[in-house]
């Protein structure tokens, strides 16, 4: 019965974004994809979203361990505490944006793949990059279903004992095109030796890596760890393996300051655009999206920014808003289009060693 009903769902779902589609003078999927691009906001940029997560249903699973881990640091009553103020924090997110609420029947990762590969198409999306996705086999087996459509990322323990093996064998058997760790969610620094094995690896396979730093998702962030918290505590693993892409998220996430000078002094460090940078709101200081852009085109130019939506669930799927306010950005802070095209492509190509 869920299975019908996700079906059902996704009918809808894509019949609902084609409805939308055309009010903004999206063409017919019978014209050629130049064509209909340059009917659209797009104004035929290629697009590739480096930072996205897949909705697997194995996401529950995880959703329970994490909570599990502040029970085990907190105690009950205050990890039901943070999980509460975690959900009402989303909620407010998805009112300020204008999104509905994920979607409650429970669909196979299959259908999940399925309605994120018809999403990409009607938003004239070229690729999607999933940094998480329930696991390494399961996302690799989510993106060989669609492999011109869809890239992922290893993200396992990066404290277990044979990490440094399971990202060679996410690698090269699997196919998976790099590593993300959210370093704020570590109970041990992420710049401990014990972890160098696994970024000699990382530097031996060539991939990039995603860390995030800054606050998490859903009531401002529960960092086990606070030097995990700041970017600048890459500095010494930036320095050492100088060859491997370090990627930071979210601007920073609150810490913008501190990447920047990371930025700056490692130039094997980039930043990523993703999500809808809430974080603005709680810094001591005037900040949008604007002058975030602008600071990081003036100290690290447009080969180290990659554009990302962190987008995840359904119905919501691929997130244009986020995509066209960026967009828009770029522009009005004077940007040739050649910048464009890195920031919003060229440059997650180069790091994904893919073709548009």
């Amino acid at each position: 019965m869920g299975d019908v009903s996700c079906k059902t769902s996704f009918f809808i779902e894509v019949s609902t974004v084609k409805v939308i589609g055309k009010r903004l003078k999206y063409s017919s999927k019978d014209d050629s994809t130049q064509k209909r691009r340059n009917s659209t906001p797009l104004n035929g940029l290629n697009v590739i979203d480096f930072h996205a997560h897949f909705p697997s249903t194995n996401w529950m699973n995880w959703a329970s361990s994490w909570r599990r881990r502040l029970a085990e640091r907190y105690g009950e009553d205050s990890a039901q505490i943070l999980m509460e103020q975690s959900k009402r924090d989303k909620e407010e997110m998805r009112r300020l944006w204008g999104f509905a609420p994920p979607e409650s029947n429970v669909c196979s990762d299959d259908e999940q793949a399925a309605k994120w590969a018809a999403d990409l198409d009607v938003k004239d999306v070229d690729r999607v990059n999933f940094v998480t996705g329930g696991g390494n086999d399961n996302l690799a087996k989510i993106v060989r279903r669609y492999p011109d459509k869809f890239s992922g990322f290893a993200h396992h323990n990066i404290f277990s004992e044979d990490a440094p093996l399971e990202l060679e064998r996410a690698v090269k058997k699997l196919g998976l095109k790099g590593y993300k760790v959210i370093g704020s969610s570590q109970r041990r620094p992420i710049d401990d030796k014990s972890i160098y094995p696994l970024w000699e690896m990382a530097e031996k396979l060539g991939v990039p890596v995603i860390i995030h730093f800054g606050v998490l998702g859903g009531g401002g962030g529960m960092a086990l760890d606070l030097r995990n918290m700041n970017p600048l505590t890459l500095w010494e693993v930036a320095k050492m393996f100088p060859r491997i892409p370090f990627v930071v998220p979210h601007f920073g996430a609150g810490y913008l300051r501190e990447l920047l000078q990371l930025c700056w002094s490692c130039p094997n460090v980039y930043m990523d655009t993703s999500g809808s940078n809430r974080w603005m709101r709680w810094m001591p200081f005037e900040i949008d999206l604007k002058g975030i852009f602008r600071r990081a085109i003036e100290t690290v130019g447009p080969d180290r920014v990659i554009f990302g939506s962190d987008s995840s669930y359904f119905p919501r799927g691929f997130s244009l808003p986020y995509l066209r306010e960026q967009l828009k950005v770029c522009r009005s802070i004077g940007l040739e289009e050649g910048s464009i095209e890195k920031i919003f492509c060229k440059n997650a190509a180069k790091l994904l060693r893919v073709n548009v």
